[in-house]
C-alpha cells in the first residue's frame, strides 16, 4: 500500500485538476447554465438570488461530476447523511476504507466594488467534532479518521437581476430568454487549513472563516499557510476558550492568531501577512 501522504498528495493533485476542469462543464458563455426548476408540466421557474439556494442548487449541478471523478480514483463516494452534517462528501478509497478524504463544496460570491476580494467561506464548525476528533456528532464518520480535509470552492460573481415584483414562469421552450444568477465562475480546490483565517465565518455560530483576497485563496495562502496544519488545529481548538493576555494586562478569549503565536512564544513571521481591500493583490 502507499505511503498515506503521498496518496493524500495524489489526491489533492487530482481534486485540483478535476476542480479546474468544471467551469467548462457548468458555464457557457461565462454564465451559470442552471436557470431554474422545473415542474411536471414543464414550466420553469426561475432560481432566486438567495445565496443559499445557489450554493444548494450548485451542489446538486456538481454532484453527478463528482460521481464521475471518484469512480475514475476508484473512490466510493458518501453524501453526508443528513443536513448540516460535516463533510458535504466523503472520498473512500475502496482497496482501503481506513483511507478516507473529506470534502466540502463551497460557494461566495466576488466583491462589487473590489472584485479581487469575495465575501469569504465557512469552512466547517470548530466545535465538538472539531475538538473531539472520535467524535460521531454530526459527522459522516469522526474526524480523526479523515486522512484530509478540503475544500471545492465556486467563486462567482452575482448578475443584476430582472425585476422580481413580478414572478413568473417559463416554458421549456424559452429556457434562453431566462436570464443566469451567477456568471465568471472560478472553481478551485485546496486543503481547508491552506484556506483559513483566524476569524469565524459567521457570528452567531461556530465556524470556521476563510481568507477573502481571491489571489490568496487560489495559491492556497491563508493565515496558516507557513504555520502548518497541526497549528491550525491548535489554534481552532482553543479560539474563544483559552485565555490570553490583554492591552488592560489583564486576560480575553483568544481570538487572533497573531495573540495565539505570542501566547506560545512562537515566532510572528508564521503568521502570514493579511490583505486590506485597500492594497492591490501584487502586494507583499
Amino acid at each position: 500500500m502507499e505511503d498515506k501522504v503521498l496518496i493524500k498528495q495524489k489526491f489533492l493533485k487530482a481534486l485540483q485538476a478535476f476542480a479546474t476542469s468544471l467551469t467548462a462543464e457548468i458555464s457557457l458563455n461565462d454564465e451559470w447554465t442552471m436557470r431554474g426548476v422545473i415542474d411536471i408540466f414543464k414550466e420553469v421557474y426561475p432560481l432566486p438570488t438567495d445565496t443559499k439556494v445557489i450554493s444548494k442548487i450548485f451542489e446538486l449541478h456538481l454532484l453527478p461530476h463528482f460521481l464521475q471523478f471518484a469512480k475514475l480514483g476508484n473512490f466510493r463516494l458518501e453524501p453526508a447523511e443528513h443536513q448540516n452534517w460535516y463533510p458535504d462528501l466523503t472520498f473512500v478509497l475502496k482497496q482501503d476504507p481506513a483511507v478516507k478524504f473529506a470534502v466540502d463544496l463551497k460557494t461566495t460570491y466576488r466583491n462589487e466594488k473590489n472584485p479581487n476580494f469575495c465575501n469569504g467561506f465557512t469552512l466547517g464548525s470548530h466545535g465538538e467534532y472539531f475538538v473531539e476528533r472520535d467524535s460521531k456528532k454530526n459527522v459522516q464518520y469522526p474526524y480523526g479518521d479523515y486522512l484530509g480535509h478540503f475544500c471545492v470552492g465556486i467563486i462567482y460573481n452575482r448578475k443584476s437581476q430582472r425585476n422580481t415584483k413580478k414572478p413568473q414562469s417559463f416554458s421549456v421552450k424559452n429556457l434562453s430568454k431566462i436570464p443566469a444568477v451567477a456568471e465568471n465562475l472560478l472553481i478551485f480546490a485546496e486543503e481547508k487549513w491552506k484556506i483559513a483565517s483566524d476569524s469565524q465565518g459567521s457570528g452567531n455560530t461556530a465556524n470556521i472563516g476563510s481568507i477573502k483576497c481571491i489571489e490568496d485563496i487560489i495559491a492556497g495562502r491563508g493565515v496558516f499557510s507557513l504555520a502548518g496544519e497541526e497549528l491550525f488545529d491548535e489554534y481552532w481548538i482553543n479560539f474563544g476558550h483559552l485565555k490570553v493576555p490583554d492591552k488592560k494586562g489583564g486576560y480575553k478569549p483568544l481570538s487572533t492568531f497573531e495573540e495565539f503565536l505570542d501566547f506560545r512564544g512562537l515566532p510572528s513571521d508564521l503568521l502570514y501577512p493579511k490583505r486590506s481591500k485597500k492594497r492591490s493583490t501584487s502586494d507583499g
